[in-house]
Formats: structure tokens, sequence, C-alpha cells
């Protein structure tokens, strides 16, 4: 069950959890000073239009405490010719204060492949710096704590997808990118929640057959299932954020807060999905705040994506449903300028896999850009053949 978080916790006004707790910090707000940087009058002139952007999220008490890291941070990469790419669900000093490009997944992908900078440093998790890795071989790719797993990508190998094929001969894989590089160089092509259902649809006219492997959310299956009529055999992982979600948090939403509307990631539950008023991939709950601007919204996705939304929709009033990514909250502003210093925790694919991997992360690049598509609500639930 979600703890849904429904008044300030800390001194100040809409801050919806303890900031020490979203933003990873648990005592380490003297992670600066333990570095020798402090918060002079140049770090504060230079940092303020930064805080600007996050001052719903991180009391002036405390800014302090971040403001020498970012300022620290943003001078190394440009002496490094660095870039950190920040997904969605990072924390606002992070993903607004030393992000220079943020998104979901596939922006991410994206945006790996094209810049001109020499090293990348993948604010997200482990599976997302190696899709860096895996598109710009030449690149230095760090991830600033090995640690930063995923539930997904942990509950599949590239072994499991090999049985799946030889019990499916023919049957084309679409795998979601949440999976390691193993995983994908097994793959026929690789999804995100942007485009998952478009690829879906593609792979079966493509390969013409009215079946679909779709690993390994087996949530992400169904829903997908769903939207598209494709028969979908899918994979039991699922994402240990999304999960916790279900439709009695809704009702109680809907119950303390009146017309509040509520949007769900395709990684809940589908139960979940059809309770909801709208849901889409990350990038495309984004795109419905920014430009729909509801009175009072619900984000059913990790915490710190509705932080990072809401300054750019700050007329909007988020009631912040509070779960949260262990595996992203590893990753820390101290965390990123000690890869970056140091130039630690690099990632590193054997060349026989990435080559096989890229296929399957080009194949789905390669495909027709569109406007992340969204999920329609309110549908009976579609059985998929698990394996």
């Amino acid at each position: 069950m979600a703890r849904i978080i429904d008044a300030p916790l800390t001194t100040g006004e809409g801050w919806g959890c303890d900031p020490r707790a979203v933003h990873g910090q648990w005592g380490a707000l003297d992670a600066a000073a333990r570095r020798g940087l402090h918060y002079t009058p140049e770090v504060q002139a230079e940092t303020a239009p930064l805080y600007e952007k996050v001052r719903h999220v991180i009391p002036a008490i405390e800014w302090p405490a971040y403001a020498p890291l970012i300022s620290a941070i943003n001078k190394i990469k440009k002496q490094k010719n660095a870039v950190i790419l920040a997904h969605n669900y990072m924390t606002s000093e992070i993903f607004h204060c030393v992000g220079d490009f943020r998104g979901d997944s596939l922006q991410l992908a994206r945006e790996a492949a094209e810049t001109d900078a020499d090293v990348i440093v993948q604010a997200g998790v482990h599976f997302m710096a190696e899709t860096s890795k895996i598109l710009a071989p030449e690149k230095t790719v760090l991830i600033p704590d090995m640690r930063a797993g995923c539930s997904l990508a942990a509950s599949i190998t590239g072994a499991d997808v090999r049985l799946i094929k030889q019990k499916f001969p023919g049957v084309p894989v679409v795998t979601y990118v949440n999976t390691s590089a193993d995983v994908k160089a097994e793959s026929d092509v690789t999804c995100t929640s942007s485009n998952a259902a478009a690829v879906v649809e593609w792979a079966a006219r493509a390969w013409n057959t009215d079946r679909v492997i779709l690993i390994p959310d087996e949530y992400l299956a169904k829903n997908v299932a769903a939207q598209t009529g494709v028969k979908i055999i899918a994979w039991k992982g699922r994402c240990e954020v999304h999960e916790r979600f279900t439709p009695e948090d809704i009702a109680e939403l809907r119950a303390a807060h009146p017309g509040v509307v509520v949007l769900a990631h395709p990684e809940c539950p589908p139960e979940v999905m059809a309770a909801a008023d709208f849901a889409g991939s990350t990038a495309a709950l984004q795109d419905y705040v920014v430009e729909k601007r509801p009175g009072k919204v619900v984000l059913l996705t990790e915490c710190s994506m509705s932080d990072n939304v809401a300054a750019a929709a700050p007329d909007v009033d988020f009631i912040r449903p509070c779960n949260l990514c262990p595996h992203m909250k590893r990753i820390s502003l101290e965390a990123i300028y000690d890869a970056l210093v140091e130039m630690q925790h690099e990632v590193l694919i054997p060349e026989d896999v990435r080559v096989r991997a890229k296929a399957a992360i080009q194949a789905m690049l390669d495909l027709p850009k569109e406007k992340p598509r969204a999920f329609e609500t309110g549908l009976a639930p579609v059985e998929v053949e698990l394996v």
C-alpha cells in the first residue's frame, strides 16, 4: 500500500516527504563540507537561479548543503567534457540543478547516442548506464553507485530469454529497456513504456504473427495486451515501486480529495490502470500535467516524479503518494561528484554482447518518432501467457 502524503511533514510549504528521505541524504547534509566544498557568497550567487527551480522541494535552510556540490559538479563537467543524463525519478537537486539531459529512458537513450561529450554520467540505474555504453561505446560511461540496480532487470537473465525462445521459436522478442545488456542481446527489439504498445504492434506486423513475447514486466505486458489486442507471452517480473499501488489507494485518494485526477504508470497492476483517469510513461504523465493543468493531481509512480513535474506546473496541486525506489535513491550529488572527480564506477560491456544488444535498441530507435502514447484507462484486464 502506498503511503499517502497529504500534509507537509517538514517545516515549510509544500514539502510532502522529509527531504532527507526523499533526497537520499539520510545524515549526509555535511557531504560538501567533508569534500572541502563550502557555501561561499560566490557559490550562493552562482546557484541562486537554480534554487528557484527546487525551492518547492528543498527548504532554504538546507540549500547551503546542496549548493557547493552543485557548483563543483557543474564546473567539473565543463573541464572533463562530461554530461549528466538525469532520469525523471532523480531527486530535484540532481534533475534540475546538474542534469544536462532530462527525461524518461527513451529520451535518455537518444541523448546518449547523439551527445558529443567524452564522459556520460548516468543519474539513474545500472541498466540505463549500460544502454548508454551500448549506444556510445567510445565514451566513458559512469554510474555514481554500482549498487543502483532494478527489480525488473534482476528478474531475468540472458539464459532465461534463450529458453523462452526455444519454447516459442519464431515469435518476436520485445524486451523492456529495464533489463541488462545480456538480456537485450538475446532480443529482437527493445521498448520503453513510452512506445511499448507501438513496438509490440510493429513486431506483430513485421513477423506476421498474432503473438509477441514481451518481457520482463508482467503488468506492462498485461496493459499492452489490453491496448493492442496482440496475444502476449510474458514473464513474471515486476517493479517493486509500481506493484505496491492498489485500487484501494485510488479509492482513498478520491474520497480524501474530491476531483483529484489520478495518473498511473503502465508498470502498475491492470486493476490500478482501470481505476485511473490517465495512464502513460513518465514523459506522457508530465506532458498531461503541463498541457492539461489539472487543479489537483496524483501521479502513481516514484516519489520524485511529482517533485520534478511540479517545477514545470507550479499552479497544480500535487497529492503525493510516497513509494520510493531504493535503487534510484542511491544516486546522490556526492556520489556524482565523487564519480566525476575519481572517474570511478565505469560501466563496461563485452563487445559481442554490446553489438547484439545495440541491434535490438537500434531497431527501436529506427522506428518513427511519435509522441508518448497514452494508455486507455477503464479497460478490463486481459490475460497473458506467463512463462
